[in-house]
């Protein structure tokens, strides 16, 4: 009987510890900073498994093939990104859009990013000074449905 339930004991502290160390390295994997094009270049070293943010430079997306190469620029400084992923570009990821890439970074070859972000625009903008609390202008057939 004491043996059977130290077995169960041992077991459970198994699982226990397998369950922990899962939960901490996904954890780890989660994060989500990245460092900026700026910090980037100014290092001036090679960096595997990173995150970097920035702007997509305009006119700078070309598609080859399978592969999407831009600039990913931050006031005057860029880094050329090839993207190697397998998983479809996000329809935000247009010139101009902020974008976070992530993959490997050779110092004077550029990025190899495998996986991309773009962030949404925002849809929603101010009104035009003077026009706060005016509603738009409509004809009053179009909301009463009159002819």
């Amino acid at each position: 009987m004491k043996n059977r339930k130290l077995k169960f004991g041992i077991g459970i502290g198994i699982i226990l510890a397998v369950v922990a160390w899962q939960a901490i390295s996904g954890f780890q994997q989660s994060k989500t900073y990245y460092v900026t094009v700026n910090e980037l270049t100014g290092s001036g070293k090679s960096r595997e498994r990173i995150r970097v943010g920035g702007v997509v430079a305009a006119g700078s997306i070309e598609r080859r093939g399978g592969k999407v190469s831009f600039r990913l620029a931050q006031e005057k400084n860029s880094v050329p990104v090839v993207y190697v992923g397998t998983d479809t570009l996000p329809d935000t990821f247009v010139d101009g859009a902020q974008a976070i890439v992530e993959g490997n970074y050779m110092a004077g070859e550029g990025f190899r990013a495998e996986k991309i972000q773009a962030k949404c625009a925002s849809k929603y903008e101010a009104k035009p000074k003077g026009q706060e609390g005016k509603s738009p202008a409509q004809p009053q057939a179009a909301i009463t449905g009159a002819q």
